[in-house]
């Protein structure tokens, strides 16, 4: 089976540009096994030789497959708060027009969360905001905007009356009024130039599925992004307990800043 998925790495690689050599295998193998059994492939190889190469829109399925996409709005309130009420107005007193980057954004609700709460806490800053992922499907869903009432439930109530319609069991955000502030852009963070000229870059619940040198560099990448003073903003299972070793400083649980 490790032969089997091995070709399988390097035949993805070859395809798509995306090394799972930087994923956990554990954690991919698992995804993926499902998925041959419900597409009725024996194997990787199987999967390569009836599948991959023959069928585009399988190709696709199976990239949405391996990428994370599990999001939802204002995810851990509590971390949200502190960006609101610390974070944002230390880097809106040095900048007023802030550029934020939300890495690995899913369907969008990361990015939608935080124009949310800078129209309504900050509504006389301008800002912009860079939304990137590595699959274009996500991206698409994203920019459509159409949400499940589980995604919407930490939506404050006048946030969901304001900018959302319908609902339930759909909803549909304001993506025609978000469009001037946020840019979607197809991006692979282990692969691709990084946004630059940051100020906060929010990248949450994606770097536990990465080894540790994917990680490594990915950081280093985000240093190098952020404006002097900027905010890097993780998950609530990233912690990281050596910040120094990328120059960053923690500016509160789960924050950090460049130094």
């Amino acid at each position: 089976m490790n032969e089997d998925y091995g070709a399988f790495v390097q035949k993805m690689k070859g395809m798509t540009g995306l090394d799972l050599h930087l994923y956990k295998e554990a954690q991919m193998k698992q995804r993926l096994f499902s998925f041959l059994q419900k597409k009725g492939f024996h194997s990787f190889t199987d999967l390569i030789e009836r599948g991959l190469q023959k069928d585009e829109a399988l190709l696709k399925e199976i990239l949405d497959r391996m990428t994370i996409n599990v999001s939802e709005f204002f995810r851990n309130p509590c971390r949200w708060e502190v960006l609101q009420t610390s974070i944002l107005p230390e880097i809106l007193n040095k900048r007023s027009n802030p550029h934020i980057w939300s890495a690995a954004c899913s369907t969008g609700e990361e990015p939608y969360s935080l124009w949310m709460m800078m129209k309504e806490t900050f509504p006389g800053f301008s800002f912009s905001i860079t939304a990137t992922d590595i699959d274009s499907r996500i991206l698409e869903q994203a920019q459509m905007g159409i949400y499940s009432s589980r995604a919407v439930e930490n939506v404050p109530p006048a946030y969901l009356q304001k900018y959302f319609e319908a609902g339930p069991p759909a909803y549909q955000f304001d993506t025609k009024a978000a469009a001037r502030d946020i840019r979607f852009k197809k991006q692979n963070l282990l692969a691709d130039n990084p946004v630059r000229e940051v100020d906060v870059i929010i990248c949450r619940n994606v770097m536990i599925y990465f080894k540790e040198e994917a990680k490594d560099y990915i950081y280093k990448q985000f240093y190098g992004a952020l404006r002097p003073g900027g905010v890097l903003f993780v998950g609530s299972t990233e912690q990281m307990f050596h910040p120094e070793k990328y120059k960053f400083e923690p500016a509160g649980t789960f924050f950090y800043r460049k130094s």
